[in-house]
């Protein structure tokens, strides 16, 4: 129990000598004097103007005061009531120059007081220097030079410098400055006022410049910015965030080794409302034949430039009713030349009517090191982080990049046929044009935005080589992709992105679509051979898409309905045409049990439907669960339409179709062997019992009788002898050799049976046109139909004649089963009247 006790004692010490050094601090003494004649003047004030909860007082002559001034000759010896002044005072030193009565003391500039000399407090050195108008006065840093700095920004280690110049009575703010920057000198007329602002905790002692006097400059002010080296530098004009003085010149000289080139960005501006003059920047660069250079700001800005030059901010005569805001922030970026700066690329855009290329900086997150800038030129001088190239013209450019895989291109092209007679034979083959492809840079998007006739046809869409449909299931990992979306105003549809190597041979779309490349990797420029796409015009048609499909033998298809993220759009159909090779059998699966959608109005339904034999079937998806895994020998349509959905209850549905081989089970083969010659012996042995019964007796005919017909006598009624009222037509006298001709067959398969009214499903060719859904009224429970069970009929009328056999018989017929036909050489029953 030593050990903690002597751990809190410990601790309880340290307390009290902390306490007591406070105490010893807010206790210390300190003594102010300022000679006769320096125009020194030093304020204690507080740093809130409302009382602090906790007081704390200057004290001085016992007297607890708030605000302390001190003037030239005068002396102050004073405490502070609490421990920490800093947290409630701050310290403000003024030195006022005066060169218009006497000479200016140029030179290095001290600190008057020391920071030993007066309080740990917030402090504030300002050298108010006035001038003629016709003396330029000239602030010199000494390392580490100055870095400008926006509002709302500030210095890692607190200390800024704030440069205000003079025009007449006002002040103008030329800027705030950190450390460690490229600023080295500020050339500024008719006086100056700077002002040094130190934290409580800072020990600096010097004030880091030096005034020198400069003829005039003729102007509001001159910036110079020196770079040993790579780097940039953001400058801004005088009053930023606030206007720019009228009618006034600023001007920065930037100083660049030889070996580099420097290029300008304005990265924000503003114009005012001129009444005389324009409002505009001037360049001086040496060697330049053309010099001054002069820009608009709305203009880019040259850039790739050798050597020192000079920017130069012209104002103008403003309106006196709406001046407006004339501000200017801008980036210099200095930085060695690459090979590519001497290159020179041409673009012929002379043949195209709408298109668009624009080259722009990768996003890519850097970090606070300096990172060289990309820049592309025109005609190797006006250079800019981006640029748009348009139709109609032959471009050059060059880059001044030390990587170009920072940057990357983006196209649009815009294709459109308006007149429908003249589209429906038109075709487009969307390919990159080679001179976009032999830029330095990566091809990001090319993007073809297809218009059609409203209403009057579609479009589509047949690649060179199939596609792959991109899913969380099976990902493209190609160099490059195409994105298919609709472009009509009044409709969000994206129905995908899709790469080489699938199963998709067609798309088509109904409206005005886009189509995109984009590329995914470098590798795209070895492989843009394998980029074909063509896009013609065909038929309209009312669904938003259809994808013809021929599934790979090795692998699965994976599909997927439109808008994946955000749900098949209200009220829209896609359709799937799955075509199934002849010796091959098609698995369809869904991935989940239910679709998930909940309807507002309207019902979503899927039809699968085979093509051939038209066996339909219809599922709700709102209701019913999707159906298990089903099988197909011949092509077949999948369907899916929507309702109006509620929100956050979308259709979405993923599903994959295999294929497997067609085999035969051996049992089968035998049980078929076996079954035929069975069947061969029963129909010999029938034969012969037949034409035995023949030659004994000829009976009279046999009639066949239909289960499904009403049996019931009518109670006192008289028979109708109406053919299309009644049933009588469907039984038939024929002779008994005909009851069992169709297995009277000759060897190649004949039939010598007479020909009967049979249903048969439609065997022949179908077309591209998808199944129809149902009405999205209909709310009555879905049947599902096969080509070998036709929909049922309705019943017949309780009215209906019943149907005896046309020859008598002696025999009575009993309760049978009437699914079975039945045959008896006796007669009808009797029946009385």
């Amino acid at each position: 129990m030593a050990r903690p006790a002597c751990g809190f004692s410990a601790a309880l010490l340290g307390a009290l000598l902390l306490g007591t050094a406070c105490l010893l601090r807010g206790a210390e003494a300190f003594e102010i004097a300022l000679p006769h004649g320096s125009g020194i003047t030093v304020h204690i004030r507080l740093a809130s103007p409302a009382l602090p909860v906790k007081a704390c007082y200057i004290i001085m002559s016992r007297q607890h005061m708030t605000e302390l001034l001190v003037k030239p000759g005068e002396r102050r010896s004073f405490t502070f009531s609490c421990s920490n002044p800093e947290k409630h005072f701050v310290l403000k030193i003024e030195k006022s120059i005066d060169c218009m009565s006497g000479p200016c003391p140029f030179g290095e500039v001290p600190l008057q007081p020391t920071t030993a000399e007066l309080p740990a407090l917030n402090r504030t050195f300002i050298w108010d220097v006035r001038a003629h108008k016709r003396i330029g006065l000239e602030l010199q840093f000494s390392a580490p030079r100055l870095r400008q700095i926006g509002p709302g920004e500030g210095c890692e280690d607190g200390v800024t410098h704030s440069i205000s110049g003079r025009i007449d009575a006002t002040e103008v703010r030329i800027g705030t400055f950190c450390s460690n920057g490229t600023v080295s000198r500020i050339k500024m007329q008719e006086g100056v006022k700077m002002a040094l602002h130190l934290p409580w905790f800072h020990s600096r002692n010097i004030s880091g410049f030096s005034i020198a006097n400069r003829s005039s400059i003729k102007r509001l002010c001159i910036i110079e910015s020196v770079f040993e080296g790579e780097g940039s530098a953001t400058l801004m004009s005088a009053n930023y965030p606030g206007g720019f003085p009228e009618d006034e010149l600023m001007t920065w000289q930037f100083v660049v080794p030889a070996h580099l080139r420097a290029s300008v960005s304005f990265l924000s501006f503003n114009v005012s409302n001129c009444e005389r003059k324009e409002e505009r920047v001037e360049y001086y660069i040496p060697g330049s034949t053309t010099n001054p250079e002069v820009f608009r700001l709305e203009d880019q800005q040259p850039g790739n430039m050798a050597g020192n030059f000079n920017l130069s901010l012209q104002g103008c005569d403003q309106d006196a009713q709406s001046p407006g805001i004339l501000r200017l922030r801008f980036q210099v970026l200095v930085q060695r030349p690459q090979n590519e700066s001497s290159k020179t690329y041409v673009v012929d855009l002379s043949q195209e009517r709408a298109m668009s290329l624009t080259i722009e900086p990768r996003p890519v997150r850097h970090g606070r090191r300096f990172v060289p800038g990309c820049f592309v030129c025109l005609e190797s001088r006006t250079c800019s982080t981006n640029v748009t190239l348009t139709a109609g013209s032959k471009h050059k450019i060059s880059f001044l990049c030390d990587d170009l895989t920072r940057l990357w291109a983006n196209v649009e092209k815009t294709l459109s046929c308006l007149d429908h007679r003249y589209c429906y034979s038109k075709s487009f083959n969307l390919q990159v044009p080679r001179d976009i492809l032999q830029l330095p840079v990566q091809l990001h998007d090319f993007s073809w935005r297809l218009q059609v006739p409203k209403d009057r046809l579609s479009l589509l869409l047949v690649p060179g080589q199939k596609l792959q449909q991109h899913t969380r299931e099976r990902a493209c990992n190609t160099s490059f992709g195409y994105l298919v979306a609709s472009t009509t105003p009044s409709q969000d549809l994206y129905f995908g992105s899709f790469c080489p190597g699938g199963s998709i041979e067609k798309i088509q779309v109904k409206q005005n679509s886009s189509v995109t490349l984009r590329t995914y990797a470098p590798s795209f420029q070895h492989e843009v051979s394998r980029q074909a796409l063509t896009a013609s015009f065909i038929p309209y048609f009312k669904e938003e898409g259809i994808f013809t499909v021929t599934p790979d033998i090795k692998s699965k298809v994976y599909l997927r309905t439109p808008n994946w993220d955000r749900g098949l759009p209200a009220l829209s159909s896609v359709s799937w045409n799955i075509s199934v090779p002849s010796n091959q059998v098609a698995c369809l699966t869904f991935f989940k049990e239910r679709s998930g959608v909940v309807c507002q109005s309207g019902r979503a339904f899927m039809i699968i439907q085979e093509q051939q034999s038209r066996a339909e079937e219809i599922f709700s998806l709102e209701e019913e669960v999707l159906p298990k895994p089903s099988f197909h020998r011949r092509n077949f349509w999948v369907n899916i339409s929507n309702c109006s959905p509620m929100n956050g209850k979308q259709l979405d549905l993923l599903f994959w179709v295999t294929l497997t081989p067609r085999t035969a089970d051996l049992a089968v083969i035998i049980g078929a062997a076996g079954g035929g010659a069975l069947l061969l012996f029963a129909l010999g042995l029938l034969i012969c019992c037949v034409r035995k019964k023949k030659r004994v007796s000829k009976g009279p005919a046999v009639g066949i009788y239909n289960g499904n017909v009403n049996t019931q006598v009518p109670q006192m009624q008289k028979f109708q002898k109406r053919r299309k009222d009644n049933d009588s037509h469907v039984y038939a006298v024929i002779e008994d050799t005909m009851v069992y001709g169709h297995l009277l067959q000759d060897s190649g398969g004949s039939s010598i049976q007479p020909e009967v009214d049979t249903y048969r499903p439609f065997q022949g060719p179908v077309g591209d046109c998808p199944p129809s859904p149902p009405p999205m009224f209909f709310r009555t429970p879905t049947a599902k139909f096969t080509a070998d069970e036709p929909a049922p009929r309705s019943s017949p009328e309780p009215e209906s004649e019943p149907y005896t056999f046309s020859h008598p018989s002696k025999g009575e017929v009993g309760f049978r089963e009437t699914d079975i036909p039945l045959v008896d050489t006796q007669g009808p029953v009797e029946t009385e009247e």
